[in-house]
């Protein structure tokens, strides 16, 4: 089906050229029967099911008469796609549980229910009459015009009749004038019709649509709510690294320069050989614990900002890097922090994993928008799935309304691009 939609068509000069005045004028005709059925129903339902409720009988067609609009807005839905291919969505949420009690008990409590059943009464009895009384007057005009020969040959033998009880024809050359008048009548009526199809239209939409006002409510709840647990477990970070920034590392280097003095003192072997080997391994212990507080959160990141940190990874990469970072200002911590882990770990699998010589970081603020894009020369081949540690970053920009783009056929080269709005929307309070 064409997307194009019949407000569109109407503007367009082949419009009688097509369908779309015949599809204008089912659509508003069809709403004949269906209201007539709709409106003979709803009295049915509302009279017998009073009637009957002193014995109880009649509350189940009164439940059914309140969920009668559920019906007409799904047939509604689809009738609507004579004139209008894009979709009206189905706002009805599916029930928690199977069985009829969970549908019944969910319809009634949402508000698109009662909607859609002041939608069926309203289409039960003004809509369709108005739309009845629209295109049968116009049939009946175009028609009665267009008939006046057949009329005249078939009814009067030939003599004067009355057309529309308000021209006399006398002859047969004022019928087929007439008869004209009614064919021009005809696509200037198809205008009129149109219009009124795309009003129908609209109200249809406006009444039946979706209700996402909450829906979206919570869809920013739970991007803020995503924010703040993002925050907590950085804060969680942070703690861990100042607790082990000034305790455990303060208690190394206590450790290890007591083993140095110790070793001063020239004790006998085996003493001294043991002292000696338990300075080297405080040592060890405390690069260790400084490359783990580093690879935690890194001081110079909280201090100088993303350009310095990435700089600082690539300096103490395995693998040559090249920065280029245009940053004029510090952005948000956690754009930075985001996007500093996801540089650390595309260098971490460039350098492990794809046997590249070379890499290249480079990245610019655009606008309202953060870009950086790390590239290598490796052999390809990397992915997001698998629950890699790629998935994990794009998990972390997603919070921030950020992307991660991954390009990396085989052969090479990996190019991963990183796109995160410079100042995320749940920043801005």
């Amino acid at each position: 089906m064409s997307s194009l939609t019949l407000r569109q068509a109407l503007v367009r000069r082949r419009y009688l050229l097509g369908g779309w005045p015949w599809r204008a004028a089912l659509y508003l005709l069809s709403s004949v029967p269906a209201g007539l059925a709709l409106l003979v129903a709803v009295l049915l339902l509302a009279t017998v099911g009073g009637a009957l409720t002193l014995v109880l009988v009649g509350l189940p067609l009164l439940l059914t008469l309140a969920l009668i609009g559920v019906p007409v807005a799904a047939v509604e839905r689809r009738r609507l796609r004579l004139i209008d291919p894009v979709p009206l969505g189905d706002p009805h949420r599916a029930p928690e549980r199977a069985g009829l009690t969970a549908w019944l008990r969910i319809r009634l409590r949402e508000q698109a229910t009662w909607r859609e059943f002041g939608y069926a009464l309203l289409f039960a009895v003004v809509l369709w009459p108005l739309e009845g009384l629209l295109v049968g007057g116009v049939l009946a005009v175009c028609g009665g015009l267009l008939a006046t020969p057949l009329v005249m040959a078939a009814v009067t033998g030939g003599e004067e009749v009355r057309v529309l009880k308000l021209y006399l024809a006398e002859s047969y050359p004022g019928a087929f004038a007439a008869a004209l008048l009614g064919l021009v009548l005809l696509p200037l009526f198809a205008y009129p019709l149109g219009w009124a199809a795309v009003a129908r239209a609209a109200l249809t939409r406006a009444l039946l649509s979706a209700d996402t006002g909450g829906v979206d409510a919570r869809i920013q709840e739970l991007g803020r709510s995503r924010m703040r647990l993002v925050d907590a477990f950085e804060a969680e970070r942070r703690r861990i690294e100042r607790d082990l920034h000034d305790g455990a590392q303060q208690r190394l280097v206590a450790l290890s320069m007591t083993l140095g003095l110790a070793r001063l003192e020239s004790p006998a072997e085996p003493l001294g050989g043991l002292l000696a080997k338990a300075h080297e391994e405080a040592g060890e212990a405390l690069v260790e614990i400084r490359e783990l507080i580093r690879g935690i959160h890194p001081q110079v990141l909280t201090d100088r900002g993303l350009a310095a940190a990435v700089e600082d990874i690539a300096d103490r990469s395995a693998l040559p890097v090249d920065v280029e970072l245009d940053l004029p200002e510090r952005l948000p911590q956690p754009v930075e922090t985001a996007v500093y882990f996801a540089v650390c770990e595309a260098l971490a699998n460039a350098a492990k994993h794809s046997g590249a010589s070379r890499a290249r970081v480079t990245g610019r603020v655009d606008g309202a928008r953060l870009t950086v894009e790390v590239r290598d020369d490796g052999d390809g081949g990397a992915a997001t799935a698998g629950g890699t540690g790629l998935q994990g970053v794009a998990d972390r920009l997603s919070v921030l309304d950020g992307r991660l783009l991954l390009s990396s056929p085989p052969g090479g080269p990996t190019v991963l691009r990183l796109d995160v709005p410079r100042v995320p929307a749940h920043l801005v309070e």
